[in-house]
């Protein structure tokens, strides 16, 4: 296991930011050399680092054209090790197969929007910062302006309250709606504001009023848990046998969704990768020993992200991969991004 201090310095170069859980998620994958990962959320590369760090080959894949631009020097420091790509970890198993990295021997996931993203201001993410009220992690698409400008009161609610889990989401879509038939929203400190004054704050509270409603309209117009669906599914193909599956996650849709996984992949044996299911089928993964991860107190008091930071992971059987069947996550029936922006009607 690499000790802490990987963090400030990998790979023949600073990170710019501690990635979550590092030395759990390096403990779970495993890397040596020459063997082959893909990080399927380079971010500002701090996994991808460490796993370089330890003589692997990565291939990183990132939605963002900002992290893909900002990677190109660390592609470049390590002779061939890593291969960057732009394009969504949902299809990585296409991705991998173009770059030549079937049969990886580990895949791991960090969800949700990176540091650097909340700090650009201008990207929108941020309900304490001034800029447009955007959101997209591809820099493409449907804007959340576009959203809650056009979308139906009852859609907002539904997106409020099943994305953010905001026990309030009825009210803050009335909200909405009133303000924006006096003026549009047009940044995310306007939005915020009605939201707060929606919801109140008071001193003892310890999150801002305005974040279940930014984190479910964010998750909302980059459809994320669909993506994070479909990346597992490609996950499953791209592992060979005895290859690790680790996914990090930070609040409980996204982890409900990998733990379903799992459950599914499993067989309904538990993990056994040599007996079959009660459906007949072998299963796909076999869940290890401490399957659910979580940042140790020192990290948690020093690193605000870690405290809610879940770890799960398991190991990839020599098993046939199932048919890919998203009813296994329930995810809410909610309309299209470009759909529900074409507006109120």
């Amino acid at each position: 296991m690499t000790d802490g201090n990987i963090c400030g310095n990998i790979a023949g170069g600073p990170v710019r930011h501690v990635p979550v859980m590092l030395n759990e998620v390096l403990a779970c994958l495993s890397p040596a050399e020459d063997k082959k990962f893909v990080d399927g959320t380079f971010g500002a590369g701090g996994y991808t680092s460490a796993l370089l760090n330890a003589g692997a080959r990565v291939l990183a894949i990132d939605r963002d054209p900002n992290a893909i631009k900002d990677g190109a020097e660390m592609v470049t420091r390590n002779d061939g090790r890593l291969v960057l790509m732009h394009g969504e970890f949902a299809d990585m198993n296409n991705i991998a197969e173009s770059a030549g990295f079937s049969q990886a021997d580990g895949v791991v996931l960090d969800i949700g929007v990176s540091s650097m993203q909340l700090d650009e201001a201008e990207r929108g993410f941020s309900f304490q910062k001034e800029g447009p009220l955007d959101m997209r992690m591809s820099q493409t698409g449907v804007t959340v302006a576009d959203v809650v400008n056009r979308a139906k009161q009852s859609d907002l609610t539904r997106i409020i309250g099943l994305l953010g889990e905001e026990k309030k989401a009825s009210l803050v879509s009335r909200e909405i709606v009133k303000a924006r038939a006096q003026k549009s929203f047009d940044t995310t400190l306007e939005l915020a504001r009605i939201v707060e004054k929606t919801i109140g704050r008071k001193a003892q509270d310890k999150i801002h009023p305005a974040t279940r409603t930014f984190q479910a309209l964010r998750i909302f117009v980059n459809q994320e848990l669909h993506q994070l669906a479909r990346a597992l599914f490609a996950a499953e193909r791209l592992l060979k046998a005895g290859g690790h599956l680790v996914v990090v996650t930070f609040h409980s849709l996204e982890d409900r969704i990998v733990k379903l996984f799992i459950r599914d992949r499993l067989g309904g044996q538990q993990g056994s990768r040599h007996l079959p299911s009660v459906e007949g089928r072998k299963p796909v993964l076999e869940l290890v020993k401490r399957g659910l991860l979580f940042a140790d107190a020192e990290e948690a008091k020093a690193n605000p992200r870690a405290r809610s930071a879940k770890l799960r992971w398991a190991i990839r059987t020599d098993a046939e991969p199932f048919e890919p069947d998203m009813s296994i996550f329930g995810l809410p029936d909610l309309p299209q991004p470009e759909k529900l922006a074409e507006g109120a009607g």
